[in-house]
């Protein structure tokens, strides 16, 4: 559906997103130094894996599951971050079961050499979950989780449309999520002490 055909729906309640993409950086972490990065060997990509997975995991149960001493993953953890690998830890979020039932992917055709101006407006947007600059047929795709989809309309035809450098938009309404950094649910959180 375009945003043009979307101005004449009505509104009514979101099918909701039950998965979880993204979430509110906690804390953020500085990023690391712009000399060019270290190649990753097998045992820190292991490690970036299990900290996808569970943020909170403790440094001895990295350490098990990787198969080196607490020592040496606590020091890998630290590179990882101050080479900006590991950019901060985040909640994975149910936006549904927080409150925000619609979700929706947006394309947007922006003026040529806009990107820096568009993306500041984009990162103001309540509910903006990931921005990126892209090739294809349009230039931005954004992520949106919104209360309803009376909030995504008003989101898309309104502050969308009223930013200048935007050409155009198109609204992918998201039905379902699957998150594919999630272990088994059912089993809930890995919490192990240190």
């Amino acid at each position: 559906m375009t945003d043009e055909q979307m101005a004449g729906a009505g509104s009514g309640a979101g099918s909701g997103a039950g998965g979880a993409l993204g979430g509110a950086p906690v804390p953020p972490v500085s990023p690391g130094p712009t000399a060019p990065p270290r190649p990753l060997d097998p045992i820190d990509r292991s490690i970036v894996r299990l900290l996808q997975a569970d943020g909170r995991a403790s440094i001895r149960s990295v350490a098990e599951q990787v198969h080196v001493s607490r020592a040496n993953a606590y020091a890998r953890i630290n590179r990882l971050i101050d080479d900006g690998v590991i950019r901060g830890f985040t909640a994975r979020v149910n936006h549904e079961r927080a409150g925000q039932g619609a979700s929706a992917y947006i394309t947007l055709k922006i003026v040529q050499n806009s990107w820096r101006t568009v993306r500041e407006q984009l990162r103001e947007l309540p509910g903006a979950a990931h921005i990126a600059l892209v090739s294809g047929d349009f230039d931005v795709l954004l992520l949106v989780h919104t209360p309803d989809n009376r909030t995504l309309r008003e989101l898309v035809l309104t502050r969308l449309q009223s930013i200048p450098e935007v050409l155009s938009t198109r609204t992918l309404l998201v039905f379902e999520e699957t998150d594919l950094l999630a272990r088994d649910q059912s089993a809930g959180p890995t919490i192990t002490e240190e």
